[in-house]
């Protein structure tokens, strides 16, 4: 119990966007953060907006702001403008400051502008985005003048315009004063509608959105019922067969040609290899497949996107108060397959995401640190997201695996295991495991990379995904779809008399994320426009991180239909 206070304490001193509860009084200080700088092309190479020689505002003091982790994990850096701006009060032209600049002022912005160098900055949590400069005949150019049209409806702020105006030239020496001037004006727009404006419906909502989700569910129903006749009538020339055998004598029997999954009945729920990896793959596989339908879900009814940080804190607390199910259901499985050293699967269950996410994340952060990027995680982030992982994630994943084992952890299969393993006869090239594997993630891809471009493409780019239906609909579409191949993939494992089903089925899911791989080298190269070791790295980390995610959840889900698959065959024939 107190677990959960402290945690609880933790998610509303760190989860909670902004203590500002959008409400201004005439004249009433309105705050300007500055985030962040850096070039276009990479949208995660970002630097604090102050790391180029900008001058800051006269006013000093400041109200209240307070970082929470989730910003600090994406790399936001507010840091106060010191610009002087009050709810419907106008601001004629104002001097910020005047630079006079130096060498080394002027190379900063001259490769500031070279590269295409963007800023972002906040009022009232609407992002604002300006260009740096701009490049004509060889020649560089920074806009001096920022000019802010900000809408306000009744109380409260529901739109911010940015317009960068006045170029000057940038050259060693020149004097360059900095202005803003503020307008505001009323407006019809309501409060819960201000992000519409940020959201790009003729993008998400285009004709190939709805025909790739229309043509995926298609390939649903085409395969469900392909699988459904396939298996059902050849499960009727078996059983029928496998009767017929019953019947005969035992000469007969001993004459006759048997083949076929039967013959492996004793063999078939035969532990996995490897049984403390498999069961904590398959616990992991069961928390993140709770959390993608919980967090979806969630930004379905909540508009997550509208605040700064608030998905990445979602699935965070989502994810921590999940690990009981990661517990009950690896723990659970380890045990039933005889597993004995239950405390080492329950710390490799409890810590093998968290462990992936935080060296890929650590391995980035040594770039960031050598790049001065605002991306490099905080040493205090660190502690906290350690804190997370050991007094929340790793108590409650032991409550679910000491429930799991009482609860669940009695074998209970169809079929009684031989004490000597049968020999795995040979078989034809294409119905090797490893082939088998490879093909299982062709078509679970294919219903879903079209949806992979869009996610994608507001990931890496500029957009803002709100369409978390499609998204919710699409991941239940590669549920079934991974169920119906590897069901079908796992019965011609098994008839052709190899009883290694449990890693087979796991892996020839998980494939899909080798697949999803292949893609995002495919979208770097062909749709993105990224460059240096930084973008690529963070690019190429963080994609093995989410196809891995992906693979486990898919391999998860695969054999949880391909073990319901197998005992409900096996149950229904008779075993001598």
């Amino acid at each position: 119990m107190n677990y959960l206070v402290i945690f609880l304490i933790f998610v509303i001193n760190f989860v909670n966007c902004d203590e500002h509860n959008h409400l201004y009084e005439d004249h009433e200080e309105v705050v300007l953060w500055m985030n962040t700088v850096g070039p276009y092309f990479n949208r995660q190479e970002t630097y604090a907006y102050f790391s180029l020689p900008f001058c800051v505002g006269t006013k000093r003091t400041i109200n209240h702001h307070h970082e929470t982790m989730s910003e600090a994990l994406q790399g936001i850096e507010l840091e106060f403008s010191g610009y002087e701006i009050d709810f419907k009060d106008d601001i004629s032209p104002t001097e910020i400051c005047m630079v006079e600049l130096t060498e080394e002022a002027t190379k900063a912005f001259i490769y500031a502008v070279k590269n295409q160098y963007w800023y972002q900055m906040y009022i009232d949590d609407l992002p604002i985005w300006g260009v740096v400069g701009k490049e004509e005949d060889k020649k560089y150019y920074i806009y001096t003048h920022k000019k802010f049209d900000i809408s306000y409806n009744g109380k409260q702020i529901v739109d911010v315009n940015l317009t960068p105006e006045k170029k000057e030239l940038l050259k060693v020496g020149a004097r360059i004063k900095f202005t803003y001037e503020v307008n505001w004006k009323p407006s019809s727009v309501k409060f819960e509608d201000r992000f519409d404006k940020y959201l790009d419906p003729n993008f998400f909502q285009h004709r190939i959105h709805w025909f790739s989700i229309f043509n995926s569910f298609m390939m649903v129903i085409f395969l469900v019922g392909l699988v459904s006749m396939i298996l059902m009538r050849t499960l009727r020339k078996d059983y029928a067969r496998y009767s017929k055998d019953e019947e005969a004598d035992d000469m007969e029997r001993d004459l006759g040609d048997e083949y076929g999954w039967k013959q492996i009945h004793g063999d078939v729920f035969r532990s996995a290899s490897n049984t403390m990896l498999f069961s904590a793959l398959i616990g992991a596989g069961y928390q993140l497949t709770s959390v993608v339908i919980c967090v979806t879900v969630f930004a379905i009814l909540g508009d997550l996107y509208t605040e700064r940080g608030s998905l990445l804190s979602t699935a965070i607390f989502v994810y921590a108060a999940t690990s009981p199910i990661n517990g009950y259901f690896g723990g659970s499985l380890y045990a039933r397959m005889g597993g004995k050293q239950w405390i080492k699967q329950m710390l490799l269950s409890a810590f093998i995401i968290p462990a992936l996410v935080c060296g890929t994340a650590f391995f980035i952060n040594f770039i960031a640190i050598y790049y001065h990027a605002s991306r490099a995680i905080p040493f205090g982030t660190m502690v906290a997201v350690t804190c997370i992982c050991i007094f929340v994630i790793l108590p409650l994943t032991l409550i679910g695996t000491i429930v799991g084992r009482n609860l669940d952890g009695q074998p209970d299969y169809p079929c009684r295991v031989n004490a000597v393993p049968r020999p795995i006869p040979e078989k034809k090239w294409f119905m090797e495991p490893a082939i088998i594997i490879l093909l299982g993630g062709v078509l679970p891809f294919g219903s879903i990379f079209i949806e992979m471009y869009f996610i994608f493409t507001s990931f890496w780019a500029y957009k803002i995904y709100y369409v978390y239906g499609f998204m919710l609909l699409v991941f239940l579409i590669l549920i079934i779809v991974t169920i119906c191949v590897t069901i079908v993939c796992t019965y011609f494992l098994l008839n052709a008399e190899d009883y290694r089903w449990q890693w087979t089925s796991f892996m020839s899911a998980a494939s899909t994320a080798i697949y999803v791989y292949i893609y995002s080298f495919y979208y770097f190269f062909f749709k993105t426009k990224m460059y240096g070791l930084f973008q690529t790295a963070f690019y190429f980390g963080y994609m093995a991180l989410f196809s891995g995610a992906l693979g486990i959840i898919c391999g998860t889900v695969g054999y949880i239909g391909t073990n319901i698959f197998v005992r409900k065959i096996y149950s229904n024939v008779k075993i001598d």
